[in-house]
């Protein structure tokens, strides 16, 4: 296909990109409704340009922590600034966790929090008894295990001292307005970020017959078994004004607005990556454009490099070759810029990328067993490298068929 609609396509995502723009957001916001924090706490990927609106619009008067991922993090003025590890916690991250907890138990008044994907694994603060180390170990294992975002977030926010509503315990007594960029399939405020201020996703129990269910309870840390057994109790939200201010959905209307006789699929694009590229090119338009929104999982298998977008890429690839399609080009990318620990946001694929990459010695077969979507990708010349973009919506994909 020409190099024109790989053009186009690349336009199309930033659209959806631009439609999710924190700053704008936020502004709206604070500028449809007043609000005088003494605080104000901004959280993931778009922390930087949440916080930034924040300030432009209530000047300089509120103290301001902000925590983003390293690829985001930039001074600020008039804000205290704190990079740290995503998707793995690090200690940088606990440091900033323990910054947040101090000014939220000083209490200096009411408090804006600002939150969006990413901030889970950003502002880890782990329980009582539990080290970085181990919660880290629990992350990882989840990111490897195939569990969705709700799954792996119902875990999390037993481990955490901040998530599911903890933001809001320890604000108390002063009230927390919430504007809240939706990161995940269906806006469920209690899985953004793990919802720092909205109710947990279940109990305790929930999260053990969670790890038992995909095979990981033997292989927690004592100190993390033992602390899920102690705790029973679900944190309730006592007081929260939540409001969502951008989305996944958002993008895509945007994007849907720019194409002519687009087909939009019903539903979110979730689960499994082969699952998903089937179901794809099952309900794709036999000619056109076909756009769709989600967060698919990868269960790691392998070795290799890569992240759900690149692996979905290629094989919708697989799939599209086997159905023996003429003339098409499918792009999938994550809006945050970057998918998994690569510096793709995913790819870019057509017709040709197969046989790019057996002309190069490639085994299409032996890359997606080892979860080796980024060299595959790399021998084909299909990667998107658009840099980090300053917001987290999810995932898209677009796809033309002649």
């Amino acid at each position: 296909m020409s190099d024109a609609l790989r053009t186009q396509l690349t336009h199309l995502f930033q659209v959806g990109v631009a439609a999710a723009d924190p700053y704008e957001a936020v502004r709206t916001a604070l500028a449809e409704d007043p609000f005088e924090p003494a605080l104000i706490v901004s959280v993931g990927k778009a922390a930087m340009r949440m916080a930034e609106a924040a300030l432009d619009t209530l000047g300089r008067g509120a103290r301001c922590l902000v925590i983003t991922n390293y690829e985001n993090a930039r001074d600020l003025d008039g804000a205290e600034v704190f990079a740290s590890g995503h998707p793995i916690p690090d200690e940088n991250g606990a440091k900033a966790s323990q910054a947040v907890l101090d000014a939220l138990e000083a209490g200096a008044g009411p408090v804006l929090a600002l939150i969006s994907g990413g901030g889970s694994a950003l502002l880890p603060a782990p329980a009582k008894g539990i080290s970085l180390e181990e919660k880290a170990e629990v992350n990882r294992l989840l990111l490897a295990s195939g569990a969705d975002i709700r799954q792996m977030n119902l875990v999390r926010q037993q481990l955490s001292r901040l998530k599911g509503g903890g933001f809001i315990v320890s604000a108390e007594p002063h009230p927390v307005r919430a504007l809240i960029l939706s990161d995940v399939v269906g806006d469920d405020l209690s899985t953004i970020a793990s919802g720092p201020t909205a109710p947990s996703l279940g109990t305790a129990g929930d999260a053990i017959q969670m790890l038992k269910r995909f095979g990981l309870w033997d292989y927690i840390s004592d100190s993390v078994r033992d602390h899920l057994a102690a705790v029973g109790r679900i944190r309730r939200l006592k007081s929260g004004d939540n409001r969502l201010i951008g989305s996944n959905t958002q993008s895509l209307r945007a994007i849907a607005g720019e194409i002519e006789g687009v087909t939009l699929l019903a539903d979110p694009v979730e689960g499994d990556v082969a699952e998903a590229a089937r179901l794809i090119c099952d309900q794709a338009a036999k000619r056109g454009f076909t756009l769709w929104g989600g967060e698919t999982t990868v269960q790691i298998k392998g070795k290799g490099k890569g992240g759900r977008n690149q692996e979905l890429a290629l094989r919708i690839a697989v799939e599209a070759g086997k159905r023996g399609w003429g003339e098409w080009m499918c792009l999938q990318a994550g809006t945050d810029g970057r998918d998994g620990p690569t510096d793709a946001a995913g790819a870019i694929v057509d017709q040709g990328t197969l046989g790019r990459i057996a002309a190069k010695g490639g085994d299409i077969g032996m890359y997606l067993a080892n979860n080796d979507s980024y060299t595959a990708l790399s021998l084909s010349g299909d990667l998107l490298v658009t840099g980090a973009t300053g917001t987290n919506v999810a995932d898209v994909g677009i796809l033309f068929r002649k």
